[in-house]
């Protein structure tokens, strides 16, 4: 299939979504009140953005969404490099990740309210642990399946001190693996953004909150659709950055 041809069907395919959500109001399915028509957005849009809510909203939620998918990318990549180097520190922490992996990131809201307050540091510390385990398992993951025969082939060729072999044979063969990971924490983090958020941290999630407490429906649906385009924008970006970085593989 040709570029343009999937161009031109998910051109289509969005269209036809758009279509189908304008005529469900109209047609009287659903009050507009609840499901608003995307014809009514726009206006909404408008008052959002004239009266500075919107860019102010905006704006601090990308710096929560920054910092914590920041710190929990470094922190889990970091983690799952070290584990998946070391047999005996991955075998070390195995219960200390079954007992923590399971728990979900709205469950550190109350102790990150507790800790932090309702403050940005407690936006960023639940966004932080909910990209941290995407990460941490991609890593550890990525290294556990670098070929043995490479590292082989690097002892052959001299790379025999460890950090000359991790910078030069592992960290590469590993990347894909790693990106792969931090591009599905793109999204994690922007679900933890709301979910912190929605308790009071001032960001796009709070606002969300307040419009829905009104009953503007399409002030939510603003705000939700600002959400997917800012999300669609980084990742279109990280994948830029990810087939530069994997150029080599070309």
């Amino acid at each position: 299939m040709t570029r343009l041809r999937t161009a031109a069907l998910s051109a289509f395919g969005f269209a036809a979504f758009l279509g189908i959500w304008e005529l469900v109001p109209w047609l009287g399915l659903v009050p507009p009140s609840i499901l608003p028509p995307p014809s009514a957005l726009p206006e909404a849009f408008w008052r959002e953005l004239t009266s500075g809510i919107w860019f102010s909203s905006l704006l601090t939620s990308l710096r929560n969404y920054v910092a914590g998918l920041a710190i929990g990318c470094l922190l889990g990549v970091g983690l799952g490099i070290l584990t998946g180097l070391w047999p005996a520190m991955e075998a070390t922490l195995a219960w200390v990740v079954r007992a923590l992996r399971p728990i979900p990131g709205l469950a550190w809201v109350p102790f990150a309210i507790l800790w932090f307050g309702i403050d940005p540091a407690a936006a960023i510390f639940i966004i932080s642990t909910g990209v941290f385990w995407i990460s941490y398992f991609a890593a550890l993951g990525a290294v556990r399946s670098v070929d043995r025969e490479l590292l082989e082939l690097a002892d052959a060729f001299g790379f025999r001190r460890a950090d000359r072999k991790l910078v030069k044979v592992i960290l590469p063969a590993a990347a894909p693996g790693i990106l792969t990971g931090v591009r599905t924490a793109l999204g994690q983090a922007w679900m933890a953004v709301v979910a912190a958020e929605i308790f009071g941290v001032p960001g796009l999630g709070q606002r969300m909150m307040q419009a829905s407490n009104l009953l503007a429906s399409d002030i939510v649906v603003v705000y939700m659709a600002t959400m997917a385009a800012a999300y669609g924008l980084i990742d279109a970006g990280f994948v830029a950055l990810q087939s530069w970085l994997l150029r080599w593989k070309r």
